[in-house]
């Protein structure tokens, strides 16, 4: 078991480097750029001894490949330092971003959402997409916290014929999340690294989005019709529709989104640190004016002791997979990308989008995290080199990204799936092959009709 100081250690050097890149964001200061490296270092050896299994040896693979192409490339210290900090933005939001899903927790609004649920969604369509659009809605906030929440208000009472479905759901929902989250790494790391704006790519996300729901409805709608064969529950005579969504979890959900809009608008800063202070002041805000401190401090308690122990994993690995890229990178592997594909016939971007899906789909499939392929092509490809705009490519990668989580084994919620349905993971991410599979066909169709060139 881990002693208490180790434990306070492993804290201590998340916080420092949340710290220290925080400092370097708002100050601009090149001399922290080697401390924040060093920081890394520090985490990754501090912490490497906690994982265990594919994530242990992928974390070592990282680190032993990467060394040796900087030893081999005989780069400067400096690209050591800056490649070792790309994914920095990413902890710092692992630190932050889950405060803005403890409102969500607030009795009252758990109890209402709950009555909401049982008493609108009666038929087995409305309850396969109610469940998705609300688990994406929660995700946005709460993360794969949302996957319990949703759960518990799901099977509160028996689902005849509708278990396998709504397991998807819960797992697509989540996916749709990913698309335009901006609390989720994902976002933070393409926007990141391609310099956009969150409210540039959010209008063509929320389409992608809702495109997800319809492809998800299509995939599984034969099975939705032998669904609603089965028998009625004794419930459905009793009264439908009478319970409204709570109105004040609306208005806060609305108004975390508007805050965050309205920041990146007035505020020149990038955008994890708009998160990171709105993520501290606005659920604070919002429960003094509930009088729900004691669900603040709890919340905050259990994010202290729990959660971020319990995302270390995801930290270690994220931190070594970016400066596996930055070793990538000092390659100079991109300028070689558009050459390969002017070898096959068909127009480059059409064959880099087929490209970038394949990649990080094919590598999602085998365990691998989607974030190693994103961080690669995001920080080693010139968008322009392959004749697409930096928006084109945010969308291409973030969609990319949202496909391949339903259909890992390696991620967070088919495992948190699998424990909760207590099946095996690969019977929990077989069915959404179809779903990635169609979803990669919409996504290269919307691509090219909404942002071709």
């Amino acid at each position: 078991m881990k002693s208490a100081g180790k434990a306070a250690m492993e804290r201590m050097i998340i916080f420092s480097i949340a710290a220290v890149y925080i400092v370097q964001q708002l100050t601009q200061l090149e001399m922290l750029t080697p401390v924040l490296g060093s920081l890394v270092f520090l985490a990754i050896a501090l912490l490497l001894p906690n994982l265990k299994g594919v994530t242990f040896w992928l974390t070592v693979s990282f680190m032993v490949v990467g060394i040796l192409l900087m030893l081999f490339q005989k780069v400067e210290t400096s690209v050591w330092f800056e490649s070792a900090g790309i994914n920095v933005t990413i902890v710092t939001l692992f630190l932050f971003a889950p405060l803005f899903g403890i409102p969500v927790r607030i009795p009252e609004y758990v109890e209402a959402l709950k009555r909401f649920y049982e008493e609108n969604f009666r038929s087995k369509a409305a309850l396969f997409i109610g469940t998705q659009f609300l688990t994406q809605i929660m995700g946005v906030f709460i993360n794969v916290g949302s996957i319990p929440v949703v759960y518990q208000m799901v099977f509160v009472k028996p689902q005849p014929g509708m278990s396998r479905l709504l397991t998807n759901a819960l797992n697509r929902g989540f996916a749709g999340a990913i698309l335009w989250s901006p609390y989720f790494a994902a976002m933070t790391l393409v926007t990141s690294a391609l310099e956009l704006s969150w409210s540039s790519v959010l209008p063509y996300m929320l389409g992608l989005a809702v495109l997800s729901l319809v492809v998800s409805l299509a995939v599984d709608f034969r099975e939705l019709r032998a669904a609603e064969t089965e028998p009625p529950q004794q419930e459905m005579a009793e009264k439908q529709g009478s319970a409204v969504f709570p109105k004040g979890l609306g208005i806060y959900l609305i108004s975390a989104i508007i805050a965050i809009l309205i920041l990146e608008r007035l505020v020149q800063l990038p955008m994890v640190l708009l998160i990171c202070m709105a993520a501290v002041l606005f659920p604070l805000i919002w429960c003094m004016a509930k009088g729900a401190m004691p669900v603040y401090r709890q919340g905050l308690k259990n994010h202290i002791t729990v959660t971020l122990p319990a995302l270390q994993k995801e930290i270690t690995l994220f931190l070594a997979a970016g400066f596996f890229s930055g070793s990538i990178g000092a390659t100079r592997f991109g300028s070689s990308i558009p050459a390969m594909l002017e070898q096959i016939p068909l127009s480059v971007t059409i064959t880099f989008s087929l490209f970038t899906v394949v990649l990080i789909a094919g590598s999602s499939l085998i365990g691998l995290h989607p974030i190693v392929p994103v961080t690669i092509l995001a920080g080693g490809i010139d968008p322009v080199s392959v004749q697409i705009s930096p928006l084109y490519f945010g969308v291409l990668l973030l969609g990319s990204w949202s496909l391949s989580n339903p259909i890992s084994p390696a991620s967070a919620v088919n495992n948190l799936l699998a424990g909760l349905f207590k099946k095996p993971v690969f019977e929990v991410a077989a069915p959404n092959y179809k779903f990635a599979g169609c979803m990669a066909i919409v996504l290269i169709i919307y691509l090219m009709v909404v942002l071709g060139n």
